[in-house]
């Protein structure tokens, strides 16, 4: 017999979350897909891949695979037929604002293409400056690590927390050359960005670009790990204490008396004009109201009404 958890409001709380590659996935995608939703998508019922989303010409897909481990896996090709020419794939911790930047730079590489040519940035080589595809890490303050491999190169975030490896002793473009890391490691708490070797820089750079955004990331509670929880900061999202009502200022009570006044005006017309309508209707009414009701008989006085007063002034 399973016992039903009480509802806590606590773990339920909307708040910020900083840094953003420490902030794990909400459960959805809809950030990483946002700057390409106005692209075919494709809803498969059998597979891995729940959804995929493609370019116009299909050269460029973002699979979905909302049950497994690499939760995302976009690769573009030289045809809707071709082999992949690069790979990039991400796990299910990495938050899908760093997929956005990948998707957002594809996105915009697509626009900018020749449909007619079949190219595009986004099939471009990679620089031979390994430096280029990592350098908005490096302009944020991310530092390289003495203590990597022979052949390889380690940039580590100045909280030590997050970082990239690039590996320069690949062989095969298949083989993986790039992978961002945010986080202890672990299964529910490091996220992982790979590349393989022939992904374009500028590309690796748009994502690596997001992932060194300081803007914070809405999350719940419960969706930060108990272990990173020590490493993140929270700002609760909306007001955190009640309003404590003061004394009105002199500025205050002239906006009030002007907010009274205009709505004074808009019920009580005081121009000429509005006062020779209101006389008009209030005339017309009075003819239409004498010729509904027959005149008294002779010799019947009719009964005294009291004088409408006056309105001052």
């Amino acid at each position: 017999m399973t016992t039903q958890q009480p509802y806590d409001e606590y773990l339920y709380q909307e708040v910020l979350v900083s840094p953003m590659y420490l902030a794990g996935s909400n459960g959805t995608g809809d950030a990483g897909f946002a700057p390409v939703a106005h692209w075919p998508h494709h809803y498969l019922d059998e597979g891995p891949c729940q959804l995929l989303v493609t370019s116009p010409d299909q050269r460029i897909r973002i699979g979905w695979f909302g049950d497994d481990f690499e939760l995302w896996k976009i690769t573009a090709s030289e045809e809707a037929v071709s082999a992949p020419r690069w790979t990039a794939t991400f796990n299910h911790v990495t938050p899908a604002e760093i997929i956005a930047g990948l998707t957002t730079a594809l996105a915009h590489d697509y626009a900018e293409a020749d449909a007619y040519e079949g190219n595009g940035r986004f099939l471009a080589s990679p620089s031979y400056r390994w430096a280029d595809a990592v350098r908005p890490l490096t302009d944020a303050g991310w530092t390289r690590d003495g203590g990597a491999e022979l052949g390889t190169v380690e940039i580590i975030a100045p909280d030590g927390q997050a970082g990239v490896l690039i590996d320069n002793r690949r062989s095969r473009p298949s083989d993986e050359a790039v992978t961002l890391w945010a986080g202890p490691p672990g299964w529910g708490t490091r996220a992982e960005a790979t590349f393989s070797a022939r992904t374009p820089s500028h590309l690796i750079a748009a994502t690596a670009a997001a992932m060194a955004d300081p803007a914070p990331v809405a999350r719940e509670r419960h969706q930060i790990h108990r272990e990173v929880e020590h490493l993140v900061s929270f700002t609760p999202v909306g007001p955190t204490a009640p309003q404590v009502p003061r004394a009105p200022t002199p500025l205050d009570v002239r906006r009030t008396a002007v907010t009274q006044a205009v709505h004074r005006a808009a019920r009580f017309p005081r121009t000429a004009a509005d006062l020779r309508v209101l006389a008009a209707r209030s005339r017309t009414g009075a003819s239409a109201q004498n010729q509904s009701h027959p005149a008294p008989a002779l010799g019947v006085r009719p009964s005294a009404t009291p004088t409408p007063s006056r309105h001052s002034r």
